[in-house]
C-alpha cells in the first residue's frame, strides 16, 4: 500500500488527476479486503488492483464515466451472482467506491505529502474520507493524527476526532457510522520495519519481498563489502556496525518492530539474539538448524535468560514449505512475517 500511495503523490505532484477505487466493505469469500485501492488513470492503465476478474473490469468501466462526472460513485457487486465469472467463483460480496482525484486541488496534494511524511517518519495516521455525499471529491478527505489534530478543510466535531484518532493503531481500515454520516477510515504507516541482521545471499532476497510488502526494510552488518546500497537497492536503510555486539546501538526498535536473524554464524546469530531478547519486538526469528537453535538455547539459558525468553523467538525461521535456496527460503521468512504482521500467530 505505501507504493500505491507514493504512486498517487507522484502523479498529483505531475499534474495528473486519475480515478481511485477503493473497496470499503467485503464479505464472504472475495478476492480483497477492505481498504484495498487501485488507480485508474485517463489512458485506461491500473496502478495496483481490487481483486482482477469481472469485477475489475466494471470499476474501469465505471472510471469512465468518473472521469468525465468528476463525482464519486459508490457501486456494491454480488460475487455469487451477475457480477460473477470464472476467475472470481470464491461468492462473497464488494462496496467500491470509485472517486476521482483532482490534481489541481492543492488540498488534495498537501493531504497525500502528508500521508507520505507519517510513512517516512513512522507516524501513525488514518486517512478518512466521509462517505455521505455522493458528489463528493477526494479533496473532501482529511487526516487525524495520533494525538487527535486534524490536517484538511472539513468540519469534524471533537468527540469525532477521538473516534478517529482512536483508528490510528488499527491495522486495516473500515467504515464507520457517526451520527448517520458513513467514513471510511484508513490507518497509514502501520506496517512495520523490518531489521535483517547479516547481509549475505538470504538477506539479499529477503530485503526485495519485505519491501514489496510494505515493511520499512533495514538491513545491518559488520562487513561494508556486503552491507551496502548497490547490493540492497529496495532496502530502506543499510547500515554498517562496528561489530554485532552493539548492533542495536544504531536502531531505534519499537512494539512494531520484526528482528530477522540471518548473520554468517553460529556466535553472531547468538550475540544478536542475546540482544533482541531485550528488547519488545513483535517478531524474533533466527535462521538455522535445530541443533544449532538448542545449543544457542542452552547457552542463552546458562546466561540468565528464561524459557520464556526463549519461547519468543522463531526457529527454524520461516514457514514450512521445504525451502531450499535463498530465494525460497526468504519466501518462507517473509510469509511468517505476514502472518505475524497479521496476528495469526
Amino acid at each position: 500500500m505505501n507504493s500505491l500511495y507514493q504512486s498517487m503523490l507522484q502523479l498529483l505532484e505531475g499534474g495528473e488527476s486519475f480515478v481511485q477505487a477503493t473497496i470499503l466493505a467485503q464479505s464472504g469469500s472475495a478476492p480483497r479486503t477492505a481498504g484495498a485501492k487501485m488507480i485508474i488513470r485517463a489512458d485506461k492503465s491500473i496502478i495496483g488492483t481490487i481483486g482482477g476478474g469481472l469485477v475489475e473490469a466494471k470499476v474501469q468501466q465505471l472510471a469512465a464515466e468518473v472521469f468525465k462526472t468528476r463525482k464519486a460513485v459508490t457501486k456494491e457487486f454480488n460475487l455469487s451472482g451477475s457480477d460473477a465469472d470464472m476467475d472470481m467463483i470464491c461468492g462473497g460480496n464488494l462496496e467500491v467506491l470509485v472517486q476521482y482525484m483532482d490534481a489541481s486541488k492543492e488540498q488534495l496534494l498537501a493531504i497525500y505529502r502528508e500521508i507520505i511524511k507519517a510513512i517516512e517518519n513512522r507516524k501513525r495516521i488514518v486517512l478518512v474520507t466521509p462517505l455521505a455525499d455522493s458528489a463528493m471529491e477526494g479533496s473532501h478527505s482529511f487526516i487525524v493524527k495520533e494525538e487527535g489534530t486534524l490536517i484538511g478543510t472539513f468540519t469534524v466535531p471533537a468527540e469525532w476526532l477521538s473516534k478517529f484518532a482512536s483508528c490510528t493503531t488499527d491495522r486495516y481500515p473500515q467504515v464507520l457510522n457517526i451520527n448517520e454520516k458513513r467514513f471510511l477510515v484508513e490507518p497509514v504507516s502501520t506496517y512495520g520495519t523490518v531489521y535483517i541482521f547479516g547481509a549475505g545471499h538470504v538477506s539479499q532476497k529477503l530485503a526485495q519481498l519485505t519491501t514489496l510488502v510494505d515493511f520499512r526494510t533495514v538491513v545491518l552488518d559488520d562487513r561494508k563489502e556486503f552491507a551496502n546500497s548497490e547490493r540492497f537497492p529496495t532496502a530502506d536503510e543499510v547500515l554498517v556496525v562496528e561489530h554485532f555486539e552493539r548492533a542495536f546501538e544504531s536502531i531505534q526498535l519499537e512494539q512494531e518492530s520484526y528482528l530477522v536473524i540471518v548473520t554468517r554464524g553460529h556466535a553472531h546469530d547468538k550475540t544478536v539474539l542475546a540482544q533482541a531478547l531485550n528488547t519488545n519486538a513483535r517478531y524474533i526469528g533466527m535462521i538455522g538448524s535445530r541443533r544449532k537453535r538448542d545449543t544457542i538455547y542452552r547457552a542463552l539459558l546458562n546466561e540468565g535468560f528464561s524459557e520464556e525468553d526463549i519461547k519468543r523467538v522463531y526457529c527454524p525461521i520461516g514457514l514450512e514449505i521445504d525451502a531450499e535456496t535463498p530465494e525460497e527460503i526468504a519466501v518462507s521468512i517473509t510469509a511468517e512475517l505476514i502472518k505475524v504482521r497479521a496476528g495469526r500467530c
